[in-house]
């Protein structure tokens, strides 16, 4: 379960995380290169297929089309597929989708900082900026049951003073499309 949201400021939202006890990881650099079927729209589906480089790590992840049902008040639930490969194994992930049909959608860079909670251990937020789309805050939660994991969302995110930044809801990959017109 994740609920992403626009933010302006990055130190600010930074030292929100801080006050409230949220530690940092080493900020990130990520690169996801989206894909779809010939014959089916990934944009109007809203499913998810992409390659995520991440430094030394390479991962495929495939996320099922969004429903009315995975996707409530900004709160978004969806069960993912993924597949760890080795380092330095983008280039021929993505070789290898292309190769089978796979028709590119975008790419999407964007600057990563994890934050973890020692008193929320199945919660991460982070702090995003996105190459052509902004910068996001986003709160994700593992949990086996939507009802919880959305319940913790919003108490984190009321604890963190996110509620009364605006929802996002399109992904990166629609947010960096649009913002490039390449869709409306």
């Amino acid at each position: 379960m994740h609920c992403l949201r626009q933010w302006c400021s990055r130190a600010n939202l930074a030292r929100v995380y801080a006050a409230a006890g949220w530690r940092a990881a080493e900020p990130v650099t990520e690169t996801d290169t989206y894909y779809s079927r010939p014959d089916v729209d990934y944009l109007v589906t809203v499913e998810c297929l992409r390659v995520r480089s991440r430094g030394d790590a390479t991962e495929i992840t495939y996320k099922p089309p969004s429903t009315g049902r995975n996707s409530v008040d900004g709160m978004v639930a969806k069960e993912e597929t993924n597949v760890a490969l080795a380092g330095g194994q983008a280039d021929v992930a993505n070789r290898l989708l292309e190769c089978v049909g796979m028709r590119l959608l975008a790419r999407v860079a964007k600057r990563r900082t994890a934050y973890r909670h020692t008193g929320h251990p199945d919660a991460v937020v982070t702090i995003d900026t996105v190459a052509g789309a902004g910068t996001f805050a986003e709160t994700e939660v593992i949990a086996a049951e939507p009802d919880a994991a959305a319940a913790l969302v919003a108490r984190i995110e009321q604890g963190l003073g996110l509620l009364e930044c605006p929802t996002v809801d399109l992904p990166y990959r629609d947010l960096v499309l649009r913002a490039a017109g390449a869709v409306g």
